[in-house]
């Protein structure tokens, strides 16, 4: 099978005339979501350069009419056109009339048919006549609620020439956008959940202040009544685009293959970190050794004064992440300020002797702004950040829409850059504590984790280990049924690592044998084609992958490229 030749189009000179204006072009983050998965494709910033491809995806929505005029030529001339939420100038060419709709669910969507989806914002297509060029529809959306009015379909396929017109009513980048950071900076408290579960508005600015999730349809209850934001719905949408861009390749008569989230042998992750906070030497000694039962390496994240330096070697011992824990609150001597956080990191690497700090994790979640916190790490050597997790018992679970590590994306100010700091969310703090949720919300949230591959990060403080038995045997339940369901443990920074490193790798071809020639190649890793039913095989070289069956070829050995 060939390889498809997929682009992405950005039109640069509309994304300047947005920036300008001070508006976000998050279309852009398009290009996170692909290089993750590892498919290639190609970045076209020239509307000239589009006509070699068979798969155009459209980044930003053009407004310029010659630029629209060439996207409908590369249809004609037999290429597929991918569009989220765009393509607002050609909806009269097909006989519709547009609606938004903000925000809202897709319903009976292929792969997630029982479960509504949230999304942002939605632009929806509805005909004025009846178009013989609509050959497909999927999907229904509903209007504010999972079952509020029926308000458009999600997805609809146009016949034009030789080629198609796949668009999707959902601007899915935005609400990837969204849901992992919010819709606007962080400058007041957040909405508080009405049944009194999570008092957001406690006058101390925090990240979970910006979440675009609804405290009444989109949180479940466990079976002993606590109550957990359930679905990681930006993982979803990529779930659903993934899906179907490899879909509309092999439809092409061709394939899209992709490199796996983790290295052979590995399904899904788990993290374990902790906070220092009281920095009692006894809670540290009872931590390293429920660990060292556990069979498991965690990430410790410090905050000054610490431990004393006995405490320190011990940690390091066992192999565990020594990290960062910036404290940004004033009841606790910290202050949320640039020159603050380097005193505080230089204070933590001469204390513990390291020259170089991986992972932070900000004290009680403190955050402000949009990216101040994400410049700070970067300018000053933390490659990855945990800040991004719930404050509160009644806003735990998947409250940022993401259990996968991912690079955050810019305001309009700095171009929609992305960040060069891993961001790993966590899905609560220290289970079984008196005041936080029990254990019923273990099981919960390893399956979810486990349904998209990503990362189930756990967040116990030492102190509470120590000081309540309940919290101490939760550890061993979180590990045991981790182990359970096939996960492995890492730190934070064993993830880190392995995000960057395999960001790194590139597919380029298909050899004459049907394997892959890969670039940067990372030894361990995984890279799959995705087949045909015609192709099907030998299911012990098989994987499914966004609900198509792959074919696996593992990376053994280190090439030079």
């Amino acid at each position: 099978m060939k390889l498809a030749k997929v682009a992405v189009y950005f039109d640069q000179g509309e994304a300047v005339k947005r920036w300008t204006r001070k508006e976000n072009a998050f279309g852009i983050y398009i290009r996170q979501v692909l290089d993750y998965t590892g498919i290639p494709y190609a970045w076209i910033e020239d509307i000239e350069e589009i006509s070699d491809f068979d798969i155009l995806v459209i980044a930003l929505d053009p407004t310029e009419q010659h630029v629209n005029d060439k996207l409908i030529e590369f249809v004609n001339q037999g290429g597929t056109l991918i569009s989220y939420c765009g393509l607002e100038k050609m909806a009269s060419k097909f006989g519709y009339q547009t609606k938004t709709i903000r925000p809202g669910y897709a319903e009976q969507i292929v792969g997630f048919e029982d479960i509504p989806i949230r999304f942002l914002k939605a632009v929806t297509w509805k005909p004025l006549l009846k178009s013989e060029k609509l050959v497909e529809e999927m999907g229904t959306l509903r209007d504010s609620f999972p079952h509020g009015k029926k308000a458009g379909v999600a997805f609809q396929k146009f016949i034009l020439g030789n080629g198609e017109v796949h668009r999707w009513s959902i601007d899915i980048i935005g609400a990837i956008v969204g849901f992992q950071q919010g819709t606007k900076p962080v400058i007041e408290d957040g909405n508080p959940a009405l049944d009194g579960s999570a008092n957001l508005d406690d006058n101390l600015l925090k990240a979970d202040d910006g979440f675009e999730l609804d405290w009444e349809y989109d949180r479940a209850i466990t079976e002993t009544g606590e109550k957990y934001f359930k679905y990681p719905y930006a993982d979803l949408w990529k779930e659903i685009l993934i899906s179907h861009l490899i879909k509309a390749s092999i439809d092409k008569g061709k394939t899209l293959p992709l490199i796996d989230y983790w290295p052979e042998g590995v399904n899904q992750v788990a993290m374990i970190s902790h906070d220092s906070d009281i920095n009692l030497d006894d809670s540290a000694e009872i931590t390293l050794r429920v660990l060292k039962e556990c069979n498991i390496k965690s990430t410790w994240c410090m905050m000054e004064p610490g431990y004393s330096n006995k405490i320190y070697e011990e940690i390091e011992k066992d192999a565990h992440e020594i990290a960062f824990h910036f404290n940004a609150m004033e009841s606790d001597n910290g202050i949320w300020s640039k020159d603050e956080f380097s005193r505080q990191l230089d204070w933590l690497k001469k204390t513990t002797g390291k020259s170089v700090i991986y992972s932070n994790k900000n004290h009680y979640t403190r955050f402000e702004g949009w990216g101040e916190l994400f410049e700070w790490c970067e300018q000053y050597g933390i490659q990855s950040d945990q800040t991004r997790g719930p404050s509160k018992k009644g806003n735990i679970g998947f409250l940022f829409g993401t259990c996968h590590p991912y690079f955050p994306i810019s305001w309009a100010d700095q171009r929609n850059r992305l960040y060069n700091v891993v961001e790993i969310s966590f899905l609560t703090q220290d289970v079984d504590l008196d005041r936080l949720a029990d254990t019923s919300i273990v099981k919960p949230f390893l399956e979810q984790v486990k349904m998209v591959r990503g990362v189930a990060h756990f967040l116990f403080h030492q102190i509470h280990i120590y000081r309540q038995w309940s919290v101490h045997n939760a550890v061993k339940l979180v590990t045991k049924e981790g182990k359970k369901m096939g996960y492995d443990f890492w730190t934070g920074k064993q993830i880190n690592d392995w995000f960057r490193e395999r960001l790194q790798m590139k597919i380029k071809s298909i050899n004459s044998d049907g394997s892959l020639q890969v670039f940067n190649e990372v030894e361990n890793s995984v890279v799959l084609i995705p087949l045909t039913n015609e192709e099907l095989g030998d299911e012990t070289e098989m994987v499914k992958r966004f609900g198509i069956w792959c074919k696996k070829q593992v990376i053994k050995s280190m090439k030079v490229n």
